[in-house]
């Protein structure tokens, strides 16, 4: 009996570490849905303007425009690209929107990203310029 146990109580932990791992975001990568965020939105060239590039490692770097961001992104189940540990620059920048410090998570239609803030309402939108991510 105590054989039989022992089966059912290891099974029950395996199954407990396979449904919690399914429950992970997957840093750098689209395990959550079928988007593919890796690449260039906006164009960087435009210094002025706003960009994004998301590599595939997970690794983010870009521009508001004025101020440089660094951090990380991942896809969740939702399809949603979330921006985490996002740090930038602080300089004073006049006449340029700077609405891309507020991205928190973002949505990609065809070659449209439509960026989010933290209150989950749309902050602006980058195109997709190229599939590659600029590289610093």
């Amino acid at each position: 009996m105590a054989g039989l146990r022992d089966v059912i109580v290891g099974s029950g932990a395996v199954i407990a570490v396979l449904m919690l791992s399914g429950c992970l975001g997957a840093e750098g990568s689209a395990k959550g849905g079928d988007i593919d965020p890796v690449g260039t939105w906006g164009d960087p060239s435009q210094t002025s303007e706003p960009s994004l590039s998301l590599a595939e490692d997970g690794g983010l770097t870009g521009t508001d425009g004025c101020n440089r961001l660094t951090g990380s992104w991942s896809v969740d189940e939702g399809e949603q690209v979330l921006f985490e540990n996002v740090a930038m620059t602080r300089m004073f920048c006049e006449g340029v929107d700077d609405w891309l410090s507020g991205l928190s998570a973002a949505t990609i239609a065809d070659t449209t990203m439509t960026v989010l803030g933290q209150d989950g309402s749309e902050i602006g939108q980058l195109e997709r310029t190229s599939d590659t991510p600029e590289s610093d």
